[in-house]
């Protein structure tokens, strides 16, 4: 598939947000105006009212830094490295600013100001969206290959277990390979584009087909998550457009074992506060690290580590997660990940279930050689395969149904060895018989056909062939 519409989405995605943002904080920083006017007015008429109005302004001031915070994540993103420093000096001014002061128009000017400046419409940077669109392919950002050693050199595995390790994004499979090669792991991905996802089959263990969201595996399976998820906008179930890093993230979690190393691949301006909290709840000993040079300048990518817990423990800060977003050149890079970090669990796990989305022969054939119902379906009964021998001696009729169904068939062990064989025949008659009438007189013939089943059976002795009927 060609990737120019999905870049030219996600240009829009990201200066649609800020289109938004602008409208949102104008509207807000309006809003807070009126509020505060209509405090000072209750002030003097119902204290009950004012207090019911001053309410709703501390919740404005919220969404206003809130919006704030959001949109210098978006410039961060567009390299417009001026206005989201700006961006974080109103968010912080605001959130100290006294509501009961008098001196709003300054505040709000300086808002209204900030929101014509955002790179809406015309104004974006056009070297920027151009690197972008360049760069960007349905969001698949293959990881380095340089980074991933270094993100290995922090992991260490366990001697004599096998370990399994999970891609929902796996791409061509390189990264994980990557990881899993000659460290005694299985290595599973998935992957919704067909042809990266054939690619991968050549390199991993198995691979599923289509989307990860609508796949079968098995939970708590696996010893390292390896999710670098597309950084690309997508339709959601609404109609709308959405990231996604925050779903994979979400629906990935069930699939790694407690005490399993997740490293998660994302540009670092999407540590969003929702995300940071998600990793907080859910893991110990976070860590995050920048790639190398060249490649944190073009992709704004970071690594974070971290070890999977229990939701019911003590979730950790998440503050200082956060605080990545906005001063990436305080993350420590890669090169720095001390060796042999994380180490993986030493227990043994199995992967019952591994479907893809879609229908994938090389994946049924490995699911076909794991299940042994061929095998019971083939295989011999006890009757078909041991010595038979009735507890009581047949009847002639029980002795017409094992000739005739083929039982008796073959060498009979005795004083006289012989060879049989049974067999069925239709045997068809015709009988007629004359007919009078009650006076006596000739009035012809009726004819009558029957058909009746004949048993066989051929005996070959030393002293020749025999048929018994």
């Amino acid at each position: 598939m060609n990737g120019q519409p999905e870049q030219e989405q996600e240009r829009l995605y990201v200066i649609d947000q800020l289109t938004d943002l602008q409208g949102k904080i104008v509207r807000l920083a309006q809003e807070m105006v009126v509020r505060r006017a209509k405090v000072e007015k209750y002030r003097r008429e119902d204290l009950t009212a004012a207090k019911d109005v001053y309410s709703e302004l501390q919740k404005i001031r919220g969404c206003l830094v809130k919006a704030l915070a959001d949109a210098r994540l978006f410039l961060m993103e567009l390299e417009e490295a001026g206005l989201a420093v700006t961006a974080g000096k109103l968010s912080a001014g605001l959130s100290r600013f006294d509501l009961m002061s008098t001196g709003y128009k300054p505040v709000y000017e300086a808002l209204r100001q900030f929101a014509g400046l955002l790179p809406v419409g015309g104004k974006a940077n056009a070297a920027v969206i151009g690197r972008l669109m360049n760069n960007v392919r349905m969001g698949y950002y293959p990881t380095d290959p340089d980074n991933i050693a270094l993100m290995l050199k922090g992991i260490r595995f366990p001697e004599g277990v096998t370990t399994n390790l999970l891609d929902p994004c796996c791409g061509c499979g390189k990264a994980l390979r990557q990881l899993a090669q000659g460290n005694n792991c299985y290595a599973y991905g998935v992957e919704l584009d067909e042809y990266r996802a054939e690619e991968a089959q050549t390199r991993l263990h198995r691979v599923g087909f289509g989307s990860f969201f609508h796949s079968r595996i098995s939970h708590e399976a696996f010893h390292l998550m390896f999710l670098n998820p597309p950084y690309l906008s997508v339709l959601n179930e609404s109609g709308g457009r959405a990231r996604h890093e925050k779903r994979f993230l979400v629906e990935s979690l069930p699939y790694l074992v407690q005490g399993g190393l997740l490293i998660y691949v994302i540009p670092y301006y999407r540590l969003t506060p929702d995300i940071c909290r998600i990793l907080s709840d859910n893991f110990d000993d976070l860590s995050v690290w920048r790639f190398t040079g060249d490649e944190f300048r073009k992709f704004k990518q970071a690594a974070v580590f971290g070890v999977r817990k229990p939701r019911d423990t003590e979730p950790l800060d998440a503050g200082w997660l956060e605080r990545c977003a906005y001063s990436p050149d305080e993350i420590p890079e890669l090169t720095e990940l001390p060796e042999g970090q994380y180490t993986l669990p030493g227990q043994a796990l199995e992967v019952r279930t591994f479907k893809g989305e879609r229908f994938n022969e090389k994946e049924l054939e490995q699911q076909l050689r794991r299940s042994d119902s061929f095998s019971r379906l083939m295989a011999r009964s006890e009757l078909d395969s041991g010595v038979k021998r009735p507890p009581l001696p047949l009847s002639i009729s029980q002795i017409g149904l094992v000739g005739g169904s083929g039982m008796i068939n073959g060498l009979i062990p005795c004083d006289t060895p012989h060879i049989i064989k049974g067999r069925i025949v239709k045997v068809k008659r015709t009988e007629s018989e004359n007919q009078f009438s009650a006076a006596g007189n000739y009035m012809g013939s009726e004819v009558k056909e029957t058909i009746s089943n004949k048993m066989i059976f051929n005996v070959l002795t030393p002293k020749g062939f025999k048929a018994l009927t």
